[in-house]
């Protein structure tokens, strides 16, 4: 069981990057290509996907992307496929609002996701992801990064990666200009690592 990859990205496609670890090449299938950037030095956490008839790595930029990625494919009907498909248009932090507001509107935009796929998330995931969701309001305050998440827009970043570089920051007792300085750090690396 792969858990990451540690290397250079030496190749990028529509829907894959190939990572290289040593003398090995690995190839990844992402939800976003845009992720990631061609030569850069980058953590890639992983998840292997071995069935009867398909054998292959699925990769993303952070541990929080992987963990939403897990969390669906938990569910009854959701593939790995899918569940890339989905979040390529999507963040952890937005689906997991989502699903803990019964936003079956929001869910059934998301590509692969029908109305019986989305009740059935929300069926699967909401219990456990509002205690998660608690857990991490008592360490953060959400509030303070919507002022960040503002900063970092006017600078020109991305939203998705500005949500993916906010979602992995849970120090607790962090003001607006340590947050801020944390998100920059992990946006000029070339996203979350």
């Amino acid at each position: 069981m792969f858990y990451s990859l540690t290397g250079t990205i030496i190749d990028i496609t529509d829907n894959t990057i190939a990572v290289q670890v040593g003398p090995i090449a690995y190839e990844c299938m992402v939800s976003r290509v845009d992720a990631f950037l061609m030569g850069e030095e980058r953590t890639v956490y992983c998840y292997e996907v071995e069935n009867e008839s398909e054998h292959y790595l699925c990769g993303f930029p952070s541990k929080s992307e992987k963990t939403a990625f897990t969390l669906l494919t938990s569910v009854k009907g959701i593939g790995p496929k899918t569940a890339l498909s989905a979040l390529k248009e999507t963040t952890p932090d937005a689906l997991y609002r989502a699903i803990t507001a019964n936003n079956t509107a929001y869910l059934k935009k998301l590509p692969g996701i029908g109305a019986k796929a989305a009740s059935q998330i929300i069926l699967d995931l909401r219990g456990h992801l509002a205690a998660e969701v608690g857990k991490k309001r008592n360490k953060v305050d959400p509030s303070q990064f919507d002022e960040v998440r503002d900063a970092l827009k006017s600078l020109g970043f991305k939203i998705k990666l500005i949500d993916e570089a906010l979602s992995s920051i849970d120090t607790p007792n962090l003001n607006n200009e340590e947050i801020l300085k944390l998100a920059l750090r992990r946006l000029r690396k070339g996203g979350v690592q």
